[in-house]
């Protein structure tokens, strides 16, 4: 009598042509490289005098040979989630690979959700452009086929990566994106130059129910993008909340405990590189008046299966060679 492992071994190599192991990795590898924690007004001055710190990414390198595309992924205020997790599978399944970075775990924190000023929102462009010096070298990337994809804090700051004005200061890769990808970002902040942007498509995916990131003051950026003649577009869905694509959420959403939400701030960066609340015409703080607490986030498998198709297309039209 054959045992049921015996089976399995027999079948396994018919096994591993199947299309169900397609979201395997070929290979994984950790790299570590230095980056800077500095202040939103460093960022945006250009002032390098930070703290020194170096963080990890894991690169997934799809099955494939050769130089293939790239996914970078960067995480939300709560670290590497489910949301990663999930997009990891779907993107190396397709071929691409991905990058994902870890913002949190060698600043010594685990989430800023509930203290957003423990970490300038803007510290994550710049790891991500720390993280494309590794990417532009690597013998299994193609350097012209790399996406940048972010959700909330690091949709945020995968929207606004594709400023020139960012790039031409902080990005030392020798490399750009060849497209932006941004789950429910917040676009509250009107930077300086924030319409000149890279010569790349953006596409932006929200909730219309968002209470953490709203989706106004985004379709209000996405207008001025277009003015502009940016490739941008903005996917809402009807009933997604904040952290709709995350397939450990909660479902029904529920209330954070204690997160800060920015919803009700309007703010402006001013000719010094502040970032000033534009009802108190003073620099805006986590104290400001027009912070909330405690937004709701949760899943919505519908508008994860949407967006899933929407971001395939348009990942495969970005990455197939012309």
């Amino acid at each position: 009598m054959i045992s049921a492992v015996a089976t399995f071994l027999m079948a396994s190599p018919a096994s591993a042509q199947s299309p169900a192991f397609k979201d395997l990795p070929a290979r994984v590898e950790v790299h570590s490289f230095p980056t800077l924690t500095i202040s939103d007004t460093q960022f945006l001055s250009g002032d390098d005098k930070g703290k020194e710190v170096t963080l990890t990414g894991e690169l997934s390198i799809a099955q494939g040979s050769g130089r293939l595309p790239v996914a970078v992924l960067m995480h939300g205020s709560g670290g590497i989630g489910g949301n990663i997790g999930y997009w990891k599978r779907q993107l190396n399944a397709m071929g691409v690979s991905t990058f994902v970075i870890d913002g949190m775990t060698g600043r010594g924190v685990t989430g800023v959700g509930d203290k957003q000023a423990t970490l300038g929102r803007l510290n994550f462009i710049l790891d991500i452009y720390r993280s494309l010096e590794i990417l532009a070298k690597h013998p299994r990337v193609d350097p012209n086929r790399i996406i940048m994809m972010g959700f909330s804090r690091g949709g945020q700051a995968a929207l606004y990566s594709s400023v020139n004005r960012f790039q031409k200061r902080w990005n030392k890769s020798g490399v750009e994106f060849a497209a932006y990808v941004a789950f429910y970002p917040d676009c509250a902040t009107n930077y300086r130059t924030d319409t000149e942007v890279a010569k790349r498509p953006i596409r932006i995916f929200h909730g219309t129910p968002d209470n953490y990131n709203p989706v106004a003051p985004c379709k209000a950026f996405v207008e001025r993008l277009k003015e502009a003649g940016t490739d941008v577009q903005l996917m809402e869905y009807p009933n997604a909340p904040h952290g709709f694509d995350n397939p450990l959420g909660a479902n029904p959403p529920v209330p954070t405990k204690a997160d800060q939400s920015v919803r009700e701030c309007r703010i402006r960066e001013d000719e010094n590189a502040i970032l000033i609340n534009e009802v108190t015409k003073v620099q805006f703080t986590y104290n400001d008046e027009c912070v909330r607490i405690g937004p709701t986030v949760g899943a919505d498998p519908e508008a994860t299966q949407a967006a899933t198709v929407a971001v395939t297309e348009f990942v495969r039209s970005v990455v197939t060679p012309k």
